[in-house]
């Protein structure tokens, strides 16, 4: 045989039967159906065994049904352990007329003649029914056509004798792996995006299908249940084998080329969003930013579609569609995408998604964009696993509406817009690493910045009042950016009027960790702690006063301090930090940050190779002159004045 008997044992069903029945398979047929089972029952029991006696795999031909013409319908002959054993089940789909014509010069066994029409009504009754159990059974199913017997069945059989999902895994993150933008060791920064409902609200599998289903010989019709529909609503559900099988359903009748073509005709009818088309095009020209759009869909067509944009050179796909691209993207693989480009490249992931086959992506990246397109066409289960993901599995995203003027998901309190386009969004986006990541309250809210520095750089307030400026600062930074940034959640607070109704506070917020840096972060930390007051506080004159077990149990850190110049202490509280908490948010909150720390001082490159810091500031400051005695922030804050 071609696949030779290294790696695969072979059975013939009656054969099998044969072997265990006394009188063989000529007595077994005059049994009753009790026993007749009990026999099935044991021949694919020592079918089992022996391949797994050999560590081989087995392949068995067999019977689905037995169909006398006059009958109405067909005897099954399957029992519940067949499908307990088998993983896949490959259909050889002769056409009828050379099944009738080998009956009749069958020359081991006389056989009645049958018309075909009926062996063709056989046949459709057989696959439909196998398709059934096989989908409520987690087993593969293909229908082969002629000219893919044999080369195309050994290929098939050598697929699925070494592909699993640690296979399917290994393969997509190989993929991921070869991509130049990875391998140019310049990179930094890497924008992971879905593809269908985040790059365009077409749905390009409904597409495909529409082109695809005629030459299959379906009808037209409602094409939200096609073939691959069927699969996803079945008990397979969105598992590996229901992407697999999915797959298998292209190999069934379209050949390479033939696939290639419909992919193309996909491709020339979808219509990318204009706003990421332009995000992906600034992406393009950089060095240390690059995308990759990873699809649980057909990785061809969306090849086309950024052909077409031109941005294929720079943009990478992952994805599926066909044996030959060695893996399928299932939740999973997309999650496990994200954790192989931080934790083996060390990149700041951003990942964009609009569905909850999104989520787990969404929730392992380092900032998450949900994209929320209309409601027509939209995900209509997001909003629920959404809502559970942001409260149960620690997610924190933005959402972005596409187009800006539809209804937002959950709502902007839980889930804040961010606009693709929005200069300070890019310019955060496409960050270099000779940049923090710095919100200045100075370039949002000028006029109430000026009120707010006022006290605390008036050389006369000083002591409780220069406290109470600093703790004004520290409430309004907290209020204005932490929501944001850290997310909120809803809670039943008691209304004037009697009764329970619907409040809101920062995500677990009796988990968030304020650290008051000593001695001059302790009057803006005691601000911020009024802004959420669940939140735990302690202080802190060096790293090693943040205990293991606090920072184990923290969700987020705010390290407050009045003044940032070199950055030299938060770097080596963010080290120690990092040692214990990985990737918890941390926020630095400051009253001032000097500039050079801010961009491109001694210090930045190390305070920006820390993944999930941001930055909170009232205003940056070019002022490089660091003060002593009367003019030193701490001295001032708690009048010692006297000391140097």
């Amino acid at each position: 045989m071609a696949l030779g008997e290294d790696h695969f044992m072979y059975f013939e069903g009656s054969e099998e039967i044969d072997k265990l029945v006394c009188g063989g398979i000529t007595s077994f047929k005059q049994l009753d159906d009790k026993a007749r089972k009990v026999f099935r029952e044991l021949a694919i029991s020592c079918i089992r065994q022996n391949c797994l006696a050999y560590d081989k795999t087995g392949v068995v031909t067999g019977h689905l049904m037995f169909w006398d013409e006059g009958n109405k319908s067909g005897s099954a002959v399957y029992i519940q352990s067949d499908l307990d054993t088998y993983t896949h089940i490959i259909y050889l789909d002769v056409p009828p007329e050379e099944i009738v014509k080998r009956r009749l010069v069958d020359p081991g066994r006389d056989r009645s003649h049958v018309s075909v029409a009926h062996v063709r009504r056989w046949m459709e009754a057989e696959k439909q029914m196998l398709r059934d159990l096989c989908y409520r059974n987690n087993i593969l199913f293909c229908s082969v056509s002629p000219d893919m017997i044999p080369k195309g069945v050994e290929n098939l059989l050598h697929d699925f004798s070494k592909h699993d999902e640690r296979h399917n895994l290994s393969n997509a993150l190989s993929t991921l792996d070869s991509i130049p933008a990875i391998q140019s060791g310049t990179l930094k920064r890497m924008i992971v995006l879905d593809a269908d409902g985040t790059l365009t609200s077409q749905d390009t599998g409904a597409l495909f299908w529409k082109i695809f289903s005629p030459l299959l010989g379906y009808a037209d019709g409602d094409w939200s249940k096609t073939p691959a529909r069927i699969v996803f609503e079945s008990p397979l559900g969105y598992s590996y084998n229901a992407f697999r099988q999915v797959t298998l359903l292209h190999e069934e009748r379209l050949r390479d080329n033939q696939y290639d073509f419909v992919c193309r005709e996909v491709a020339s009818s979808v219509t990318m969003d204009e706003e990421f088309v332009t995000l992906l095009r600034r992406i393009a020209e950089q060095n240390h930013v690059a995308a990759v759009v990873v699809t649980g869909g057909l990785a061809l067509i969306w090849k086309y579609v950024l052909e077409m944009q031109g941005l294929l050179d720079k943009v990478s796909v992952i994805g599926g569609g066909r044996i030959s691209d060695g893996f399928v993207v299932t939740p999973e693989v997309k999650e496990a995408l994200v954790d192989h480009l931080k934790n083996r490249y060390g990149l700041v992931v951003w990942a964009f998604g609009d569905s909850p086959l999104d989520l787990k992506m969404l929730c392992k990246a380092d900032k998450a964009f949900v994209v929320v397109g209309d409601e027509a066409t939209r995900s209509q289960s997001m909003d629920r696993a959404l809502k559970q993901a942001i409260e149960t599995g620690g997610l924190k995203a933005e959402q972005c509406l596409r187009p800006c003027f539809v209804t937002p998901r959950l709502n902007k309190e839980i889930l804040p817009e961010v606009k693709l386009l929005d200069p300070t969004f890019v310019d955060s986006l496409l960050s270099d690493g000779t940049k923090l990541n710095v919100i200045s309250a100075e370039k949002l809210n000028p006029e109430a910045v000026k009120i707010l520095m006022t006290p605390m750089r008036n050389a006369n307030v000083q002591g409780p009042r220069l406290r109470e400026a600093h703790g004004d600062v520290g409430w309004y930074l907290a209020k204005t950016f932490l929501p944001t940034l850290i997310g909120v959640e809803q809670i039943d607070i008691p209304h004037p009027q009697g009764h329970n109704t619907t409040g809101y506070q920062l995500r677990r917020e009796d988990k968030i960790l304020i650290v008051a840096l000593m001695r001059g972060g302790e009057p803006m930390a005691f601000g911020v702690n009024d802004a959420c007051q669940r939140a735990m506080f302690v202080h802190a004159k060096q790293p090693s006063d943040l205990p293991d077990d606090l920072l184990k149990d923290t969700v987020a850190i705010i390290l407050v301090d009045s003044v940032v110049n070199s950055g030299a202490t938060i770097l080596s509280f963010l080290e120690h930090i990092r040692s214990i908490k990985k990737d918890a948010p941390v926020v630095v909150l400051t009253g001032v940050i000097q500039e050079e720390c801010a961009s491109r001082g001694r210090l930045t490159p190390a305070l920006t190779k820390h993944r999930n810091v941001q930055f909170i500031t009232l205003r940056i400051s070019k002022n490089k002159y660091k003060g002593t005695g009367a003019t030193d922030t701490g001295n001032r804050l708690f009048n010692t004045l006297h000391l140097p």
